[in-house]
């Protein structure tokens, strides 16, 4: 359903010769969380307004502006907002599809207040296995919390998924093993990205550069088994291993944010926009990216890529039918067909070493 509704959606963008659209909305309606994680400059840039909350008048109100497909929910921890359900009701009656990213801790509430629907999915934070997951995010126990929520929301019906954030340090055999488990147990699709260096946090040691995070997910995705569920497109996965060069298209991803439309993008924010109108006509994509601005330069999230992707299906008839066949082709979807753009060798193999945040 999803496929058929984003295929109508892109087609309906090439026939009104729109250059900027949105693929996925970012809706962030509070930026507090319960967890501190290393990694996220969240709660650290957005400290002074931790206590404010978006209404749900002001969330639809950003949504029916932006008027996307998708709708993504984050933060901070979305299941702290106290209607959250009403928010999420009120998104998917309008035949939005909704993706709900939590640490899980609050899941006990979000089922309560949000009825399993084909337009939602929840989507758990987990990255790596217990004792990896637990050191990312700062507290022992969350992992189990957040198995546990990911198998009773399956027990009671909910699709979900899951988006793991990987560090320097960390060891692809344990991967190999987290999303085996996790396909397994019923879940829909695992997203995957190195992780974006924060000012924030960007004291820590734990950045990936470009050419680590390449062969990095190569040999995660080597040694996956076949049939492995990843929700990312596969033409994103082939630039995650440096086989497919993309360029930036971050105004694919809008975040909405209790501030304000990030400007220019989820990661960076230069400033903050009233209005999307005023956030599509004032910035100057091409001022971002790799080579124009040293913050882009070892940035490969998947909300500034994962569109570069469809976009090229979308101009090019032969990544399109690619992109549909390896949707759709158990064993394809991280391997291709044999072919890329363009060969990577491999650098010498060095001792992984323990990851300390």
């Amino acid at each position: 359903m999803l496929s058929l509704k984003l295929g109508w959606y892109l087609f309906k963008m090439r026939l009104r010769g729109r250059k900027y659209f949105p693929l996925t909305m970012i809706l962030e309606p509070l930026e507090d969380c319960n967890l501190t994680c290393t990694g996220c400059g969240r709660i650290r840039e957005y400290e002074p307004i931790l206590d404010r909350r978006l209404t749900v008048e002001e969330c639809m109100r950003a949504v029916e502006e932006c008027d996307p497909p998708v709708v993504s929910i984050a933060g901070g921890e979305p299941l702290m907002h106290q209607q959250i359900g009403e928010i999420v009701a009120a998104i998917i009656k309008q035949k939005r599809f909704v993706y709900l990213c939590t640490n899980a801790l609050l899941f006990k509430k979000g089922m309560k207040v949000i009825p399993p629907s084909p337009y939602f999915a929840l989507v758990v934070h987990l990255d790596g296995l217990k004792e990896t997951h637990d050191i990312a995010v700062e507290r022992k126990g969350v992992y189990d919390v957040a198995i546990k929520a990911i198998k009773e929301a399956r027990a009671r019906g909910y699709r979900v998924c899951t988006n793991t954030t990987l560090f320097s340090g960390n060891r692809p055999e344990e991967y190999h093993e987290l999303f085996s488990m996790l396909n397994d147990m019923g879940v829909e699709g695992m997203m995957v990205s190195p992780a974006f260096q924060y000012k924030e946090v960007a004291h820590h040691d734990i950045f990936m550069q470009r050419e680590e995070a390449q062969s990095f997910f190569r040999r995660i995705f080597e040694g996956c088994k076949e049939g492995i569920r990843f929700y990312n497109n596969p033409l994103y996965l082939d630039f995650l291993q440096g086989k497919r060069d993309y360029t930036c298209t971050q105004w694919t991803m809008p975040t909405y944010t209790p501030a304000g439309w990030r400007k220019p993008c989820y990661l960076i924010a230069d400033g903050h926009a009233e209005t999307y109108q005023e956030l599509m006509t004032t910035v100057q994509w091409d001022a971002y990216g790799l080579g124009k601005d040293p913050r882009c330069d070892t940035c490969m999230m998947h909300c500034g890529f994962e569109g570069s992707g469809i976009l090229e299906a979308m101009n090019k008839p032969g990544a399109f039918i690619e992109l549909a066949a390896r949707s759709i082709l158990p064993g394809r979807r991280v391997r291709g067909f044999g072919r890329s753009k363009k060969r990577v060798k491999e650098p010498e193999a060095k001792e992984e070493q323990p990851v300390v945040r």
